[in-house]
């Protein structure tokens, strides 16, 4: 007797309810490998950075959890070559042990890399970053950059100095860092009449950069230093850097006024709202972010 079997289809044997579930896991399924390969994609991306091996020339203490750490780019042309305007930045990664890259800005200016041939960086160290590495290495070991990103510091929108008379600087903490370059690549200080750098830390100890004070008065930048949590003895301005500008705004013509941002993102917006308020053009406020 012949025997004729039958194979059930799925239709046939599985309710519509599980049908409609399985729509959305096919759904799901096609999404997963979508977003594996723009995954991939984006590795393959970050792999494009050209990275240049450099050896550390000194890594000193900056301040409290500051380091300033120099770096030998005189056998690294093109790399040096890359750094054309203060407020540029970088990536730094460690080959060893193999680390995530950290976003560094360049705290010496564009000069330094081709008269001395070195980077500076000022670095907080962080628990468990590639900071904290980074500090924790010696004279001589290798780490590796990307070339210099960013567009900088557009002083031409301050330009020329006789324009601009008035020029408010705005930094905290490690923040300072290419503020550091901004001044010392120069921005015709000396030819206005007003400009003043408000440095904000919680005290002294975290405050950089103090020996180049003197140096960047000289060269016509006033400095303000404003401490959040300083002691008895301290007679300087206190709380913010937004705080002082509203004890110290001065603002007389705000056409004439520029205005230099790099710090906190909450400070940025409050000195934002307060300079754009008195009626300085939102086209003069230089970041680097």
């Amino acid at each position: 007797m012949a025997v004729t079997i039958h194979s059930p289809t799925l239709s046939s044997h599985v309710p519509p309810m599980t049908l409609s579930k399985l729509r959305p896991l096919r759904h799901l399924s096609h999404h997963l490998r979508r977003r594996s390969l723009a995954v991939s994609a984006a590795a393959v991306r970050q792999d494009t950075t050209l990275w240049t091996p450099t050896p550390l020339l000194k890594i000193s203490p900056a301040a409290e959890s500051l380091f300033s750490i120099t770096i030998d780019v005189s056998e690294s042309p093109e790399l040096a070559a890359s750094y054309t305007k203060a407020g540029q930045y970088l990536q730094l990664r460690l080959p060893e042990p193999e680390s995530k890259p950290s976003f560094l800005a360049i705290a010496s200016p564009p000069t330094a890399a081709a008269s001395d041939g070195v980077f500076e960086f000022l670095v907080k160290s962080v628990a468990g970053s590639t900071a904290e590495l980074l500090c924790g290495l010696q004279k001589g070991d290798l780490v590796e950059l990307s070339p210099a990103m960013g567009k900088g510091f557009d002083v031409d929108q301050i330009s020329p100095p006789e324009s601009y008379q008035t020029v408010l600087i705005f930094a905290t903490g490690s923040g300072i860092s290419p503020i550091r370059s901004l001044i010392e690549a120069g921005f015709g200080a000396e030819k206005r009449y007003d400009v003043r750098l408000y440095y904000g830390a919680r005290d002294l100890n975290k405050m950089a950069y103090q020996e180049r004070f003197k140096a960047w008065e000289s060269s016509g930048v006033n400095i303000v230093p404003v401490l959040s949590q300083p002691g008895d003895s301290w007679t300087g301005e206190k709380g913010y850097v937004q705080d002082a500008l509203v004890r110290n705004k001065n603002i007389t013509n705000p056409q004439s006024t520029g205005v230099v941002l790099c710090g906190q993102k909450q400070m940025a917006e409050e000195v934002t709202s307060i300079v754009v308020g008195d009626g300085v053009s939102s086209e003069k406020i230089l970041k680097n972010f």
